[in-house]
């Protein structure tokens, strides 16, 4: 049997990336993240946003994009993102108990950062490269509208 182990978000942050160096020159970024699922309330018929939080984590790697450092420099809480990554499922033991601890996290393969650069706590940050790019000329076309009249996206 196939097996797809595949993430796609597109949410905020919920606190500023906070980043650690290893030994071997390695980076990772922790970093809060928020989405919004919808529901309709049963008694009110409204609907309503319910958060989801998610740890994720990025990597600095050989050979490939420097993931923890573009996060570093870029992104600040409330900082809208898309990111693709994968599930895993970290283990350890607890410090004052020894006992087993477990917690799933997303770790990054690909992160686009969203709004323009002029948007968000990020906004005063020098920047050298560009903030986003669009995954499709659809997502650009509605980027470079402002989605101005669009209740849904139509892709």
């Amino acid at each position: 049997m196939a097996n797809l182990n595949k993430v796609m978000l597109i949410g905020r942050l919920t606190r500023d990336p906070e980043l650690k160096t290893f030994s071997n020159g390695g980076k990772v970024a922790n970093v809060g993240f928020a989405v919004n699922n919808r529901r309709k309330n049963q008694q009110t018929g409204q609907w309503e946003e319910v958060p989801v939080w998610v740890d994720l984590k990025a990597f600095n790697r050989e050979p490939g994009r420097k993931m923890a450092d573009l996060i570093e420099k870029y992104l600040r809480k409330g900082s809208q993102a898309y990111v693709e990554g994968h599930l895993v499922l970290e283990e350890w033991a607890g410090k004052e108990d020894g006992k087993k601890q477990t917690k799933m996290v997303v770790y990054v393969d690909e992160i686009e950062f969203l709004g323009s650069r002029g948007d968000g706590p990020a906004a005063g940050a020098e920047q050298e490269e560009p903030a986003a790019r669009p995954a499709s000329k659809k997502k650009a076309a509605v980027e470079a509208s402002g989605g101005e009249g669009m209740d849904e996206v139509p892709f």
